[in-house]
């Protein structure tokens, strides 16, 4: 058995994995908040608006793409070296990749190049991104009692809301400079920045202790070969029905945080600042709510909080745009604030919930590939398949609803398939 975790050693597990993920996805919705907003002039100013916001998030999609990889990749070497060192690896990479992105030149000084490079440094971000979010939900979860473990990850998944927080509200100050200065230069000094925060995370994470359940496994026999290959041949269901958990969640939390951007400014003429100030209180209110979804997750278990959270988005599809639509400022905040809480509903007890579902051996690997194969094909392509069905609607978002109701299908029927592991030995 190993030795258990002290409380000051889980306080300190929590803070780095919280921290460092909140600043990796600081790094992560920059770009897309950039994407809805400034990338489609400065990258793809041949493109009519329409074209070229429809590329830009297509270069947005690219990061989503990579995670599955970046996944595959450091989960082989978090359940072969160990999970401490990728946690600092993909925290150098996602913060080293947003530098420079704040440095790129546009299309309006190097041509084709300018577009060319941002996809290539959205794919390096992805690549860190897919890898990361397994490493620090382990950390926690092999660190924690089992009676504590969902509201423990829950922090973990707190970090996503306060990295959206940070990159939200930063680009929005600079936001408010006259727009040929923004544009100029004011858009890339929150890419810049986050090479300070990526310090910061790095010294945290250095000063944590290796996962005791990770030492135990591999003293008592040698990590797989090929974990991948390992987890496809004994836990194949599992992965499949990780992914399927992801759709609703992933592809609703797109629309309220990325597309919604566009939607309001450019299809409503809404101001910038409005619908970015809806997403800081949605961002604040999930905030709250996650760790309060967790801990509940604990007491009635991972699937009931799962599927309320799911069957709750799917009802919320239509009332969602229908206040939107209304362009006033306040309901438009009202629907992101009460989407974001139902969203977090999942997003609560999903790290605990999908890391209980694998083995300690290949538990890296597995939970970061049933995590990440999800995420292109939910929030990856939701913001372009959103805009490709507003486009094809006329301008109406009831196709986009029917989307984000077959999203929350899939994931309702993976959870109900899935197995309850709330009280589940790790050991």
């Amino acid at each position: 058995m190993p030795e258990p975790a002290s409380p000051h050693s889980i306080r300190r597990v929590v803070v780095a994995s919280f921290i460092g993920t909140a600043i990796e996805w600081y790094d992560f919705f920059l770009y897309g908040t950039a994407s809805a907003l400034v990338f489609n002039g400065l990258f793809f100013p041949n493109f009519d608006p329409v074209a070229g916001t429809m590329a830009a998030f297509a270069t947005y999609a690219v990061g989503f793409f990579a995670r599955p990889l970046g996944g595959v990749i450091f989960g082989h070497f978090g359940d072969r070296v160990g999970r401490k060192s990728m946690l600092v690896t993909t925290l150098m990479i996602m913060g080293l990749a947003t530098f420079c992105v704040g440095l790129l030149p546009t299309y309006g000084q190097v041509g084709m190049l300018a577009p060319v490079l941002l996809v290539a440094l959205r794919f390096v971000q992805g690549l860190g991104v897919g890898g990361e979010w397994g490493g620090a939900v382990l950390m926690v979860v092999e660190h924690a009692d089992k009676k504590r473990r969902g509201l423990f990850a829950s922090w973990v998944q707190a970090g996503v809301p306060v990295g959206l927080l940070l990159a939200t509200g930063v680009f929005g100050i600079f936001s408010r400079l006259p727009k040929p200065a923004f544009l100029a230069w004011g858009w890339r000094v929150p890419f810049l920045l986050g090479i300070l925060l990526t310090g910061i995370g790095f010294f945290i994470r250095m000063h944590v202790r290796e996962s005791p359940l990770f030492e135990q496994a591999k003293s008592a026999q040698p990590a797989p070969k090929m974990p991948l290959l390992e987890v496809l041949r004994t836990h194949r269901r599992n992965v499949l029905l990780t992914m399927g958990a992801r759709f609703a969640e992933n592809a609703f939390f797109s629309i309220f945080t990325v597309w919604v951007l566009t939607y309001a400014t450019q299809r409503l003429g809404m101001e910038w600042s409005a619908v970015l100030n809806g997403v800081l209180l949605g961002s604040a209110a999930q905030l709250v709510a996650i760790p309060l979804f967790g801990a509940l997750s604990d007491r009635v278990g991972r699937r009931p909080v799962y599927l309320g959270g799911a069957i709750f988005l799917l009802t919320l599809a239509f009332p969602f745009f229908w206040l939107v639509d209304l362009k006033s400022t306040p309901l438009v905040w009202l629907a992101i604030i009460i989407g974001m809480i139902g969203h977090a509903a999942m997003y609560g007890p999903q790290s605990a919930f999908f890391s209980e579902l694998f083995g300690t051996r290949t538990r890296y690997t597995g939970v970061s590939l049933g995590y990440q194969l999800a995420a292109p094909f939910s929030g990856g392509l939701a913001p372009l398949i959103a805009s490709a069905l507003l486009s094809w609607s006329g301008g109406k978002p009831w196709p986009i609803a029917l989307y984000l109701i077959a999203m929350s299908v899939v994931t309702i029927i993976s959870v109900l398939l899935a197995a309850e592991t709330n009280r589940q030995d790790l050991v």
